[in-house]
């Protein structure tokens, strides 16, 4: 199965994309990794990406596109994959389509985690690390023990401020790509308020699997 995963920040993409790669057995393709992957291996497209890197440019969506065609079409791929970061626009959405259909691929589905806003608030604002050991509390839904409390700290993007302005940006950018993959009909919208249990069997529901 080829698939995407999509959803605002906080809706839990990265606990189920962990569970449905191996619950599919098939690899998980993060364009960030397979950016760094590519530069530092020397294909053409990585030295292409390097030379914008290097500059402090975004990589432009054609050399990114040709990546991601590379990387899906080598062997680990033959039975599926999730692609993870791309697309985050629109316009990069119909590119995709564009450069699979000329591959000779297709995707066959784009989950969608859906969670309101007041919930990711809420839920990314409540976390703390540890920065002791590492570990991730949340003051509601997992609080920490009483002797870990005062050296909890609150990551940047985890205030109320940071936690707005990252669903703004998610609702005028990435939001525009449900409708465009809606119209294929390879959309599979996903309740994601629940526990991380209760979220996989939806899922699962929804791909059937």
């Amino acid at each position: 199965m080829r698939m995407i995963l999509v959803g605002p920040p906080g809706a839990g993409k990265g606990t189920q994309a962990a569970r449905l790669i191996t619950l599919l057995d098939i690899p998980h393709i993060s364009t960030g990794d397979m950016l760094r992957a590519a530069v530092k291996e020397g294909t053409e497209l990585g030295k292409q990406a390097d030379a914008f890197m290097k500059r402090g440019d975004l990589v432009p969506d054609d050399v990114v596109i040709g990546m991601v065609i590379e990387r899906i079409s080598m062997e680990d791929c033959g039975s599926g994959m999730m692609l993870d970061g791309f697309p985050r626009t629109r316009p990069q959405a119909e590119a995709l389509g564009v450069a699979l259909e000329q591959a000779g691929l297709a995707l066959d589905s784009v989950v969608l985690i859906e969670v309101p806003d007041g919930s990711i608030v809420s839920r990314i604002v409540g976390r703390r690390s540890d920065p002791k050991t590492g570990r991730i509390y949340h003051l509601e839904f997992d609080p920490p023990a009483e002797d870990v409390v005062d050296r909890l700290v609150q990551r940047k993007d985890d205030t109320r401020e940071a936690c707005v302005a990252r669903l703004r940006k998610y609702h005028s950018e990435t939001a525009p790509i449900i409708p465009f993959y809606d119209a294929l009909g390879i959309l599979r919208r996903v309740d994601g308020v629940g526990s991380p249990d209760e979220v996989t069997e939806r899922v699962r529901a929804a791909l059937k699997v």
